[in-house]
């Protein structure tokens, strides 16, 4: 299973709206993706909630990984920018 671990850039971390963005994303991509912050579970990147229940923020490390390696670059590069700008 393609993985790619990231730096959270969202200056709030992953929380209200920059789940609400990634998760729209993956749920248009086609393909399951999961993030995760180490030593937890996954959780369905296409769900803002579940994103929200990982407690991630800015400059909190999370690895993104999928079936597909092309919706993992997708949803790991809207992870890394600063979704609040």
């Amino acid at each position: 299973m393609p993985s790619k671990t990231v730096v959270v850039g969202s200056a709030v971390g992953l929380h209200a709206r920059p789940a609400a963005i990634i998760a729209e994303a993956a749920g248009d991509l086609g393909s399951e993706v999961f993030l995760a912050v180490p030593g937890e579970e996954p959780v369905d990147a296409s769900s803002s909630l579940l994103i929200m229940t990982l407690g991630a923020g800015s400059g909190d490390t999370v690895e993104v990984s999928g079936d597909d390696q092309a919706a993992v670059d997708t949803i790991a590069e809207l992870v890394e920018k600063d979704l609040d700008a």
